[in-house]
């Protein structure tokens, strides 16, 4: 069986929706992959030479990512990765991720980025994992909720909280810069509904002082993203204890980076806390030299919030 590379036209969009549906549980790829205007061109898949359609597809992301200093780089994300099964391991991914490369690097792209679950598809491309780490333990007994007064987040919430995260990542390795799409359909797509995050109110002005985002997998509740002042952590933590609680879950698992403020608050939130270090990260230098690429993945603080996933 043989394929033809090329990139994606309008006309693939049906072909493209049935194989990521046939792939994942992700009925928001499609949308996902309309946010970038140049998204045939970054599309790059393999039309079956016997008339069966599309085999196989990569799909190109352009980011702006910061660097280890903080400043803003060009970088290209891999997502949406499929291949139908009957079309495995005829190395397809891999002539699809050469195309996107030689997009990637003409369009100045300083080094590419994916998360998986299966590094050994892209290490012979040039792809290397690097490690994040997360803390994790059982679900905390109730406590005190703190004096911020906590509640869920509604749309009206959208300026201030997109300030507190700029604010919060201003000089952050490995984040993401929003864009007012980014919120209008990335984050909701990868965190849920709006209400499903929390915002910490100052109890004296009612500005926003924080905000939350978290979800349950499984039997445990995980906490992906925070963006505010370290102070307001704990009646953030102790919400979403206790909304874990009422659901029935018994673990946590928390996916901020840990700072000062963090680690005196985690009490409320669990007990058992151990660090977890995992290799889902994948990076690949383009323009950027190697050492750069390395600086900004293993940068203190890094993080590449589940919400900016591709």
């Amino acid at each position: 069986m043989s394929a033809t590379v090329r990139t994606a036209t309008q006309a693939d969009g049906p072909a493209l929706a049935a194989l990521w549906e046939r792939c994942f549980d992700s009925p928001h790829l499609v949308a996902l992959h309309a946010l970038d205007p140049d998204r045939h061109r970054h599309t790059f898949v393999a039309q079956n030479d016997a008339g069966e359609g599309i085999d196989a597809v990569v799909v190109y992301v352009p980011r702006l990512i910061r660097d280890a200093e903080g400043t803003p780089q060009r970088v290209g994300g891999i997502g949406s990765v499929a291949t139908r099964p009957e079309a495995r391991g005829q190395g397809l991914v891999r002539r699809l991720l050469a195309a996107a490369e030689r997009t990637m690097t003409a369009e100045q792209c300083a080094w590419s980025l994916l998360f998986t679950g299966t590094p050994g598809v892209y290490r012979g491309s040039g792809w290397r994992e690097f490690a994040s780490t997360y803390t994790e333990g059982a679900l905390a007994a109730p406590s005190a909720t703190g004096a911020f007064r906590v509640r869920a987040a509604t749309a009206q919430d959208a300026v201030e909280v997109a300030a507190l995260h700029h604010a919060y990542n201003a000089k952050r390795p490995l984040s993401s810069l929003r864009a007012p799409e980014d919120w209008a359909v990335r984050v909701p797509a990868w965190y849920g509904a709006v209400d499903r995050s929390l915002v910490a109110q100052d109890p004296v002005s009612g500005a926003l002082a924080g905000w939350l985002a978290a979800g349950h997998e499984g039997d445990r509740v995980e906490v992906r993203e925070f963006a505010g002042t370290d102070a307001c952590l704990g009646s953030l933590f102790a919400a979403v204890a206790s909304r874990g609680r009422a659901a029935g879950l018994t673990r946590v698992r928390v996916r901020i980076p840990v700072t000062a403020g963090v680690r005196a608050a985690l009490p409320v939130l669990l007990t058992e806390a151990g660090r977890v270090t995992e290799h889902v990260g994948m990076a690949r230098p383009l323009h950027a030299p190697a050492g750069s690429v390395r600086a900004t993945v293993s940068a203190p603080g890094a993080v590449h919030w589940y919400g900016d996933c591709f």
